[in-house]
């Protein structure tokens, strides 16, 4: 199995339970870890033969301007329906940080492993 990743995408997007926090977007930082078939784009160096990570990093970058979730939870639900209906990928762990949130803690954050037809 193959994988491909993007590592630190700044995704600006309102999200946040509390009122302070629906004032303005918030940047969070998203991690993603694609399992994907890549052997026909290893054999012909051609970009239509994979996923294009800047396609997927778009893509990724537009749930967040469409989105307004109070929870991380669902807005990684909608990242990861996004990614897997656009593109054919066989597993994704997606990480989503909140930097600056708790007073006490650089960030928090989720991790969720998806796996295609699962």
């Amino acid at each position: 199995m193959q994988q491909i990743f993007i590592e630190g995408l700044e995704v600006p997007t309102l999200i946040g339970v509390y009122d302070w926090e629906r004032t303005q977007n918030t940047v969070l930082i998203v991690d993603l870890l694609i399992d994907a078939d890549l052997s026909a784009a290893m054999q012909s160096d051609d970009v239509e033969h994979t996923i294009d990570y800047a396609a997927v990093a778009e893509t990724v970058k537009q749930v967040g301007i469409d989105s307004s979730f109070e929870l991380l939870e669902a807005f990684a639900n909608a990242i990861i329906n996004a990614v897997c209906h656009t593109f054919p990928v066989q597993k994704l762990v997606l990480t989503i940080e909140k930097p600056g949130i708790l007073p006490d803690a650089r960030k928090v954050g989720i991790r969720i492993t998806h796996e295609a037809g699962k």
